[in-house]
This record gives structure tokens, sequence and C-alpha cells, in this order.
């Protein structure tokens, strides 16, 4: 089955926050991206998700690289080995990764911690070269863009083909797969697809990815089911953009770093 996901949607699933609320009941995600040359991803995520809601963020990323995330992320907190996940309610992982043998094996640890778990970019890129997708834990997000779920999947010769794909591996493995592009399929364990009706073509530029995963990982950290994470965190990804462009930015100027910035006015549109 088959959906438009709008505005009345959005603030159907949006979680009421409490005038008595703390920071510790927002959720504590925490972020395992970024490596030497690659930390904009891990600031464009962090910054994210934190815009997005989360109580706490924490960074897991290379020590040499710490400053970068501590001098433009200062409410982050940086790790640079695998903490105690008791109080970690999600991860998200793989933007600015690479694939080097560390990083699979901090990878392996990730799919067996029993953690709410987003994956992207080389996290992707590692389970299709390794062969990693059956040990994927049910309820995780994987948000592939086209070039990515060929990996994951085979190459496909049309996107109704990888649509088709992946609602039988969202089905099959009960995970969510949010294939990204012009109206973002969100494909649910259920077998149904949420098309997003938020974004536009200015979004296509670098860090956009990193952005959503910010996002998704922050709201899964908040409690939100992994279907509500998706469905939303694409409406308030897509809405941003637009509300930048509505702005008075252009297609060609609109910047990964800009949908950060328009989060609050996503968010208020609710």
């Amino acid at each position: 089955m088959y959906e438009k996901f709008d505005l009345e949607q959005a603030r159907a699933l949006r979680m009421k926050r409490e005038p008595d609320a703390h920071k510790g009941v927002f959720g504590h995600a925490l972020l395992a991206v970024g490596s030497r040359g690659m930390m904009g991803a891990a600031v464009l995520a962090a910054k994210a998700c934190l815009r997005a809601g989360a109580g706490l963020v924490s960074v897991l990323t290379e020590p040499d690289e710490r400053f970068i995330v501590q001098t433009a992320v200062p409410e982050a907190m940086c790790r640079f080995d695998l903490p105690d996940l008791q109080r970690i309610t999600a991860i998200g992982a793989g933007p600015g990764w690479g694939q080097s043998p560390q990083k699979l094996e901090l990878l392996q640890q990730l799919i067996f911690c029993n953690k709410p778990l987003i994956l992207d970019a080389d996290a992707l890129n590692l389970i299709a070269g390794y062969q990693l997708l059956a040990h994927l834990p049910a309820q995780c997000i994987l948000t592939p863009h086209e070039g990515e779920f060929d990996r994951l999947f085979g190459t496909a010769d049309s996107r109704q083909e990888r649509i088709d794909t992946a609602i039988q591996v969202a089905r099959q493995r009960q995970c969510v797969v949010v294939l990204k592009g012009h109206e973002t399929a969100v494909c649910l364990p259920d077998g149904s697809v949420s098309l997003n009706t938020t974004g536009n073509v200015g979004m296509a530029t670098a860090g956009s990815g990193d952005v959503l995963t910010g996002i998704i990982t922050s709201l899964r950290a908040q409690g939100y089911p992994a279907s509500d994470a998706a469905r939303l965190g694409v409406w308030l990804h897509g809405k941003a953009g637009d509300l930048a462009i509505a702005d008075g930015y252009s297609y060609e100027s609109l910047l990964a770093g800009d949908l950060v910035d328009y989060l609050n006015k996503a968010f208020k549109a609710l």
C-alpha cells in the first residue's frame, strides 16, 4: 500500500513535550560518524541531531579530530571508544566514516548491541561489501541513496524496481528502508510505503544525507518508533529545505547546513 505522507500525518506523529521534562527524558543519541578529512559529516549530523530535539548527543569519532566537533558543536560530547551503552537510546552510524578495518569492527559491534540503529553512507557500504545484511537487527533503519541501494541489493533498472525490492527487504528483515530521492520512499515492515511530500532539488547537495541521519537518530533517541522516526524525520528534512527556498535561497545555493538552520521553522510548521 502506497500513501502520501503530508503535514497532517506529520502533526499526528509529533510527540508532546511536558513542561516539567528534563534533558534525560529526550534521550541520549550516539553518532558514530566522521574520519580524517570527512569531519564535516560528523558536524552536520551532530548539529541536526541536537536541533531535532535529542536531550544529549555523543559523537564517537577519532581522537585527533575531536577539536573540530568540540569547536563546531559545543553542545555535543566526544567519545573515542564505544561507551557503556546502558544510557544510550539510539545510535546513528556511517556518515563520513570510510571503510577501514576498524570501522568494520565497530559496525559489527553496533549491529549486535541491541540498541535502535540508523545506518547510512559507509555503514551501508560496509554491509554490502562484507555481506552483513542478514545480521541486521529488526527495526533498524537504513537510509540509502540509489547508488548505495544498488550496492546493497543489486543493480536496478528503475526507481520503481528499487522500491519493490525495498518493500521486500523491509518486510523480510522487519526493518525500515528509506530510499532517498525525489518523493523519498519510506518502506515499512508491514509492507506499506510512505511517499514523502516535502523537499526540492536544492537538497541534492553534499551533506544533506548526513543531516537526515542526525534527524532520524534524534527522533529515535527520543522514543519515536522506527517507522514514525523515519517518516517524520524525512518530512522535517524536506520541509526545512522547502522553507529555505521559500525564504529566498536558490536551488543552486542551498547547503546542507541551511537545512539544520531551518529545522526550527520545520518544527514550527507542525
